[in-house]
């Protein structure tokens, strides 16, 4: 890994749980559930196999086995799609982009269909090393598009802003309410 900037450091440094404890509030998984507060931080890709659909309407943006999820301490994960999996003409690039001190400055898209331009995901152009394998693959908000895994309509990350997405088998709480922004 190359030397990071002692801006980007202090922001990875910043956050209080790291995945190596569960704390007192969080809710012990059962069988066949995920603790996202045993995520690890920093966070790390890990292959999914299930069947994803992202979907306006009945326009078909994303149909794949071909995910990665994104798994970080207090955070439902986020699906990861290559752009052979993504109907990249679907998508315009909108206004607007965020930083994620571990994976790089982001880029959003909008759908073509919508003259408004919301954006509905993101991708990183050119990520930090440690996702480097993530350049140019996409991300929705379940807040903003329809997505589904193996037929479960996922429901959005609290907060807005953050791209989580929740399904049966995730326990928190998770970051994004009021007051969790350093979870």
């Amino acid at each position: 890994m190359s030397e990071k900037p002692e801006w980007l450091a202090h922001a990875r440094d910043s956050w209080l749980n790291r995945g190596q404890k569960r704390p007192d509030f969080a809710v012990a998984p059962s069988d066949g559930e995920e603790s996202v507060w045993d995520y690890p931080r920093p966070p790390v890709a890990v292959a999914d196999g299930r069947r994803v659909l992202v979907q306006s309407g009945s326009s078909v943006v994303v149909d794949t086995t071909d995910a990665v999820r994104i798994l970080e301490t207090a955070s439902p994960p986020t699906f990861y799609f290559p752009p052979s999996s993504v109907r990249v003409d679907a998508l315009k690039l909108v206004e607007g982009s965020s930083h994620c001190e571990w994976k790089g400055y982001a880029q959003y898209w909008g759908l073509v269909s919508d003259p408004g331009g919301e954006a509905v995901g993101w991708s990183y152009p050119k990520p930090y090393s440690e996702f480097s394998k993530l350049a140019g693959w996409f991300s929705f908000y379940p807040a903003r598009i329809e997505c589904l895994v193996d037929g479960e309509r996922v429901r959005p990350q609290p907060g807005g802003f953050y791209g989580g997405w929740v399904t049966n088998e995730i326990v928190g709480p998770v970051k994004g309410e009021p007051g969790t922004q350093s979870w």
